[in-house]
């Protein structure tokens, strides 16, 4: 007996996609095998390791732990949506390459949209705000300084393009 599919229309980095899936598929999976966007890493399946942090209405969230189907009618942003429609990097992508923030990269999707949500959030933060605004992701790979760092370098490239606009 095959599992009832439900239809779900997830709105991802502007644009929206009509899906079908089983109840209990969980976003990740659902941006991943059903919108084919790959970029949305699974680590720990268990909301511990923040690879898989996706921005539901801008707020982020462990796509590992939300259904497909409760994301219906919301705007999900995904890593893959971060940077402008002409390839141009966001100010957490472009200081993420600047201050060497990753190694792997397995973890970097998750902190680059954990990082969007916190500088909207707080445009400026301290240093210990900065390491806090982090503190959900985990990275194998780094000491978390060049993170850090690249939470610091984006405020300043946000602040700079605010006061060029």
């Amino acid at each position: 007996m095959s599992e009832e599919l439900h239809p779900v229309r997830l709105t991802v980095n502007g644009v929206t996609h009509r899906v079908e899936v089983p109840a209990r598929r969980l976003l990740s999976d659902a941006l991943r095998h059903d919108v084919g966007l790959t970029g949305t890493h699974v680590g720990c399946e268990h909301g511990v390791c923040g690879a898989c942090t996706v921005l539901v209405d801008g707020d982020p969230v462990r796509s590992c732990l939300m259904l497909a189907v409760s994301a219906a009618d919301h705007e999900i942003t995904t890593v893959e949506g971060l940077a402008a429609p002409d390839g141009t990097l966001s100010p957490v992508q472009q200081a993420f390459a600047e201050c060497h923030g990753l190694q792997c990269g397995f973890c970097t999707p998750g902190f680059l949209t954990t990082i969007t949500a916190g500088l909207r959030e707080n445009p400026c933060p301290s240093h210990e705000q900065a390491r806090e605004m982090i503190a959900g992701n985990l990275c194998r790979c780094t000491g978390y300084q060049n993170i850090v760092k690249a939470v610091e370098r984006a405020a300043q490239i946000g602040a700079s393009d605010k006061a060029a606009s």
